[in-house]
Order: structure tokens, then C-alpha cells, then sequence
């Protein structure tokens, strides 16, 4: 999709040459020439591949076209020779735009952000209309809200409905395959029958993660735009704003420590600071949004947050969330721990083979070149080939870890694919993990492509106390993987308790398991309750010398913080993981609840684009016919059904089919390439300080590396 996307736009940009916007501009854009066009868009043989060339970098808009005659400035006729032929799929031809602003709420560990943009329709004649695509990029674990759009005579809106509220009316309902995301991070809608020369405002809305590292939080948003979307000559001055909110919650000082534009300080107070930029430009933003900031001390620090539901709320409970940030602790001594890697190696990940394999009898020290010859000999001796299986593996890491009660055992699951016994699967780990002490396992579970379940993994971490990652583009994979691995192997914080809650009268947590706190992550579950919290909570856990950890938090009722809003995406992937798991329809009815609810898209609810005409009827009998419409349901409006821009839950077929990750325009070897170089880094940690045995197991042709790792001593950083 990324590839022919790229393409269409390429052949747009070389199509816009046709238009002609007067002499003055004719030393800026060559003058129009006859354009002789064939049926197919295909490149030639020759030209050169673009596979992210045209990627959207910041919000952007395109005419589609698959008439190349309609192509023409609307205000200037060029009187251009016909051009025959169609392009299927269409060229996209990059709007130009007039306007742009972005609004970023911060709060906690989330980031809302609203962008308002006003395109022109420059490169259609004002006789003929054409289609149009927005593209949204978004950053970190992006996740579409909603979307409104106004042109000149109708206007579109996206809403949520119940997965059972689909009625089959053929005259205003149209079932169209619209609305995805390219690489899991770009959404992209198309909007019918736009008129040439019309204004097109569009206003989206979307939610993404913000990154923390070195006791900073980190936002990241697409805003480098082309040039080429700079309009030629216009009226209207081009303005770009945007204001940045941020709440942390804490009730301390924020300081900005760096950002890439030059925000302006509006507003201080405990907890709360605002940043603006406005300005009237020459050219549009060139490089992405980036803001950081930090919010507490350099020692743990939490608090936990309380709520009262809204008058519409399904739910009477009130909700709470705690949270606990790391400061910038540098950790003098690490827990020791046993370490077990569990990769996928069926056919799709083209990086290993069958059977039982040893590297080495014995434990090794964790040199630099037995990690040399550890990784020359897994490209040297494992193929890939056969299915995924997962049950007994992961039953034999779980054999070999948990022992000696003084060690933290992790379990990475790094694979591409769905089996079928995932259910069976998490209830085994349930099983072993009801002491939940520091030797029960913990699990960490890394997803690669779209045929994974993505509620399977991260229920796996959940049950585990760990955490779940995953990368759905080839270029992630890298990064996302030895981010993972940075953050799971520097706990601060184990066992971690809350002792109010076994006071109140009921309570309900998500995730059910508090996981560790680590020292390169901040820590936050959230909740419904019923009774009183006390003013102060004590958080208990262990240390990293084994020694007891008691620290009083602060209970605050905050009326400025949705608590709603802001735990709303997290709180639907865990409900909706448990719906999975339990096979469970009232969970399910209570998921597709919350989203309706709360706005988030969800498995069990469906996305529509409300479309309204704004032409009013001119005659006697059309206007009674707009009557008896008004006194319908939806009356004059016409709905069309948007794809699910949820991740799924899995692939079996596709899984044991051993068709490659379903990432788009995915080298066969890269994805195993990548994993292999991410875990030889992590390897590079344990040099000088960690014992490991090296050993690959496959059972029931499921490929699996499994490495356990003991640090009998431990010292450093």
C-alpha cells in the first residue's frame, strides 16, 4: 500500500505540470504542454523505485484523480488538447493549503491532539468535481478519534456505533472498504465528490503516547510539509498556530527542556503550563512537531487521582488512576535476574530450523566474542521452515527459570503469528503465576506484523506483570525491539502493591496485575471503585537489594484532568483482551459501551462517515420531500462504513500459511535480520556481568531460541 500510494502521488506531481497559473508564474512553473497519457499508471521498467518517497509526513490532502482531462487550474482555463485514458488506482495530487493548527493536550503519559487545516481544490476545473484522500500520520501508538469535514456543499463527520447497529438501507447507506492505516500509523479517508476550486476545511482529532526517557517526556508529532502544497499566488496570508497544554497531574513545576518550534510560555501554575506559536509564513513547517518536559524529582514519585463518572456514564463507580515515575534514578545496583528469549522462528520469519540445537553444554561467560560466535553460529546453523506452536516452549522456559527465589525471572516472546491454543496458553501462565512473588516469571511479548493477536500478546504481559510491544512497519522493528528489551531489563521497582485498595468495598483494576516499575518507564493502572480512598496510600515493593520499600502517595480529586478520556484507550485494549480471553459477550457489550462512550474505537464497535448536504431545496415538491426526510431517523444524511482501524485478533490461516509478517513492503529476511541485530545489542549488556547457556529447542515444529541468562554477581550500572 505504502509503494503504490508513493506511486500515485509521483504520477500526481508530474500531472499538476498541466496546470497553468498565468505568465507571472511561468518562470516558476513551466508552461503547459500536451500530455499524452496511457491507461496504465505503472512506471517504466527504468525509473526508479519509490517505496516512502511521497510517505504523508504531516496532515495532507489529495485530489484523486482518475480523469486526467479534469486536471486544470479552476480559475484559469488552459484549453488544453484531450487526454484520453484513466488512471487506475487513481493519481493523487497534492492539495495546496492555506491554514494550519494544532492543539496538543498533555496529560500523564497520553497526548490529545487536534489539527484544523483549509485545503484548495486547485488542480480540478470549476466544471467537474473529483474525490478527495486526507492523510493524518500520527506519532507514537497513534489512534484515530474523529474527523470533520466541510466543503461547499456537504459536510462529513466520522461516528461510532455498535458493531449490531448496521441497518441494510441501500439508498443512504453505502458499505464501502474506506478508511485504514498505512504502516499502523497513518489513517486515510476519502471524501466524495468535491467540487474544483472549492475550499475544503478539515478538522481530526487522534490520541498517541508520549515517550519517556532520562526522567523527560517526549512528544513526537508528523508537521514537515512539502513545498509543492505552498500555494502560488493567494490573498489569504498563510498562517500556521499551535498551543500546547500539558497536565501532569502531579501538582509540580513542568519545565520545557526543548522543543522545535518557538512556543511561547502563556500560563504557569502547580502542575499545568501552556506554550503557543502563531505566525503568518512564507513556507510551512519543514521538520515534525517535538516537544519535551520534565514534571518531578530525581526520586520516585507518584500519586494517585480520583474522579466522579459523568452524568452519561453507564458506569456510577468513580475512577482513579495511579501512577508512579521513575525520577532520574541511576541505578547503582541491578536485580539479578535469569533471562529466557522465546523467537518465533516458523517459516515466515525465514531465521531458523527445526529441532534441538545447542551453541554450548554449559554456561558462558558473556564475552564479547563467545556473543560473536554465539551469533555467526545462529546464521550459520538455523533455517527457517514449519509452523508456530507455542504451548511447549514456553512450558520448558518456565521449567528452567523461578528456582532461586532471589532472582527475577523475564521471558521474552518475540513472534509473528497466531496459534490456536492462545486461550489454553494464557490460562497456563495464570496458573503459574499465583504466588505472584519475585520469582514468578515475568513476561514480555513483542509482536511483529498483523497476523499476530495483538489481545493475546499484551494479555500474556498482563497476566505476567510485564510489558507488550510491537511493530507493524519493517523500519520499527529495530527500535520498538531494543526499547523493549532497554526498559524490561532495568526494573527500579518489583512487586508492587497499593495497600487501600483491599479496604475499599469493591474495586476493579486495569491491568488486574500491577507490573514492575522501571527505571526507564513510568508506571500507571487505572481503575473503577466504590468506597473512600484514605488522604495518603502507602506503595509497597522491593528494591533492588531485596529490601523493603514503603512510600506514602497523595489521593487528589481533580476536576481538570478527564480521567475518562485519558484512561479510555487503555481501558478498552485491556477489556477488550479479557472479552477475548473469556469468551465473554457481556464484556463485550460493556467494551462497545465504554467506546461509544468514551470515543475510542474499539473491536466491538464500527466506525461511519455521516455525510450531510448543505444545498437547500428550491422547489415545492422537493421541499416537502425534505420534510417527510427530516422525519426520519437520519433524514437527509448518508452514511458510509469506514474500515476497523483495530488491530484484530489475528491471523490463523495466514499464520500457517507461513506468508510473511503482514507488514507492507517487507523484504522476506529483514523482520528476522532485524530481531536477530536487536537481540545481539541486548546480548551486549550482559558482557562482564551476566553467566547464560545457550540453547535452541523446537517442539512440534514450533522454532524457538531459548537463552537463560544467571548473574550470580552483579555489579555496575
Amino acid at each position: 500500500m505504502t509503494t503504490d500510494f508513493s506511486k500515485s502521488v509521483d504520477i500526481g506531481l508530474r500531472l499538476s505540470k498541466r496546470i497553468y497559473y498565468g505568465k507571472e508564474y511561468e518562470p516558476r512553473m513551466s508552461a503547459p504542454k500536451p500530455a499524452i497519457m496511457t491507461k496504465s499508471s505503472s512506471p517504466s521498467p527504468c525509473s526508479s523505485p519509490l517505496p516512502s518517497k511521497h510517505h504523508p509526513t504531516a496532515p495532507m490532502v489529495y485530489a484523486m484523480i482518475t480523469e486526467p482531462d479534469i486536471v486544470d487550474n479552476p480559475d484559469i482555463r488552459s484549453y488544453q488538447p484531450h487526454v484520453y485514458g484513466r488512471f487506475n488506482p487513481p493519481a493523487l495530487i497534492p492539495l495546496h493549503m492555506y491554514e494550519i493548527s494544532m492543539n496538543i493536550e498533555c496529560y500523564l503519559d497520553t497526548a490529545f491532539v487536534t489539527v484544523s487545516g483549509t485545503w484548495h481544490v486547485h488542480c480540478v476545473t470549476a466544471s467537474a468535481c473529483c474525490d478527495c484522500c486526507i492523510a493524518i500520520p500520527m506519532g507514537q501508538q497513534g489512534s484515530i478519534l474523529d474527523i470533520k469535514v466541510e466543503s461547499t456543499k456537504r459536510s462529513y463527520s466520522t461516528k461510532l456505533i455498535a458493531s449490531g447497529d448496521e441497518k441494510d438501507d441501500s439508498d443512504r447507506i453505502t458499505k464501502a472498504k474506506d478508511g485504514f492505516l498505512m504502516k499502523r500509523n497513518t489513517y486515510t479517508l476519502r471524501i466524495p465528490q468535491v467540487d474544483g476550486g472549492s475550499i475544503i476545511h478539515v478538522k481530526v482529532r487522534w490520541s498517541q503516547k508520549l515517550v519517556y526517557q532520562d526522567n523527560e517526556f517526549h512528544l513526537s508529532i508528523p508537521f514537515s510539509f512539502p513545498s509543492y502544497i505552498l500555494p502560488l499566488k493567494s490573498k489569504i496570508p498563510q498562517m500556521e498556530k499551535l498551543l500546547v497544554n500539558v497536565n501532569s497531574g502531579t501538582g509540580t513545576v513542568i519545565t520545557c527542556s526543548s522543543t522545535s518550534h518557538p512556543l511561547k510560555e502563556v500560563k504557569r501554575q502547580p502542575g499545568e503550563a501552556s506554550f503557543s506559536y502563531e505566525a503568518e509564513v512564507l513556507k510551512w513547517s519543514t521538520q515534525d512537531f517535538y516537544f519535551a518536559y520534565y514534571v518531578c524529582s530525581n526520586e520516585i514519585f507518584g500519586g494517585l487521582l480520583l474522579h466522579h463518572p459523568s452524568l452519561h456514564d453507564y458506569d456510577r463507580r468513580d475512577m482513579f488512576c495511579f501512577y508512579l515515575f521513575p525520577g532520574a534514578n541511576i541505578i547503582r545496583k541491578h536485580f539479578r535476574k535469569e533471562v529466557v528469549f522465546l523467537l518465533d522462528k516458523s517459516g515466515s520469519m525465514r531465521a531458523f530450523n527445526e529441532g534441538i540445537q545447542s551453541f554450548s553444554s554449559s554456561l558462558e561467560l558473556a564475552t564479547k566474542e563467545t556473543i560473536r560466535n554465539a551469533t555467526e553460529w545462529m546464521w550459520k546453523t538455523l533455517v527457517a521452515e514449519g509452523e508456530t506452536n507455542l504451548m511447549c516452549p514456553l512450558k520448558r522456559a518456565l521449567e528452567m527459570v523461578g528456582k532461586n527465589g532471589e532472582l527475577i525471572p523475564l521471558i521474552f516472546l518475540i513472534t509473528d503469528g497466531t496459534v490456536e491454543d492462545e486461550r489454553e496458553i494464557c490460562n497456563m501462565m495464570k496458573f503459574s503465576h499465583v504466588d505472584g512473588g519475585l520469582s514468578s516469571p515475568r513476561i514480555f511479548t513483542f509482536g511483529i506484523g498483523s497476523y499476530c493477536n495483538h489481545h493475546f500478546l499484551p494479555m500474556l504481559a498482563h497476566i505476567g506483570r510485564g510489558y507488550y510491544d510491537h511493530a507493524c512497519d519493517v523500519d520499527l522493528i529495530g527500535d520498538r525491539l531494543q526499547r523493549l528489551f532497554n526498559n524490561a531489563l532495568s526494573p527500579l521497582l518489583a512487586n508492587v502493591t497499593l495497600d487501600s485498595l483491599e479496604t475499599l468495598k469493591s474495586y476493579e483494576l486495569y491491568p488486574s496485575r500491577i507490573p514492575d516499575l522501571l527505571s526507564r518507564s513510568p508506571l500507571i493502572v487505572s481503575g473503577r471503585y466504590q468506597g473512600k480512598f484514605p488522604e495518603l496510600v502507602k506503595v509497597r515493593g522491593l528494591m533492588t537489594d531485596l529490601s523493603s520499600y514503603v512510600m506514602d502517595i497523595k489521593v487528589r480529586k481533580t476536576s481538570n484532568i478527564n480521567l475518562d478520556r485519558m484512561c479510555g484507550m487503555r481501558e478498552v485494549d485491556i477489556l477488550t483482551s479479557q472479552a477475548w480471553l473469556d469468551k465473554n459477550i457481556d464484556t463485550e457489550k460493556k467494551v462497545a459501551k465504554m467506546s461509544l462512550q468514551r470515543g475510542v474505537p474499539s473491536e466491538y464497535t464500527r466506525i461511519i462517515l455521516v455525510q450531510k448536504d448543505k444545498v437547500k431545496p428550491t422547489t415545492l415538491l422537493s421541499l416537502l420531500l425534505d420534510e417527510v426526510q427530516k422525519c426520519s431517523k437520519l433524514g437527509n444524511e448518508k452514511v458510509i462504513y469506514l474500515r476497523n482501524p483495530c488491530v484484530g485478533f489475528g491471523k490463523l490461516k495466514a499464520t500457517a500459511a507461513n506468508l510473511p509478517p503482514g507488514i507492507e513492503d517487507i523484504k522476506l529476511n529483514e523482520a528476522a535480520k532485524m530481531v536477530v541485530e536487536a537481540a545481539t545489542s541486548c546480548w551486549g549488556m550482559f558482557i562482564n556481568s551476566w553467566c547464560w547457556r545457550l540453547k535452541t529447542t523446537t517442539k512440534k515444529a514450533y522454532r524457538t531460541r531459548l537463552f537463560q541468562l544467571k548473574n550470580p554477581v552483579l555489579t555496575g550500572s
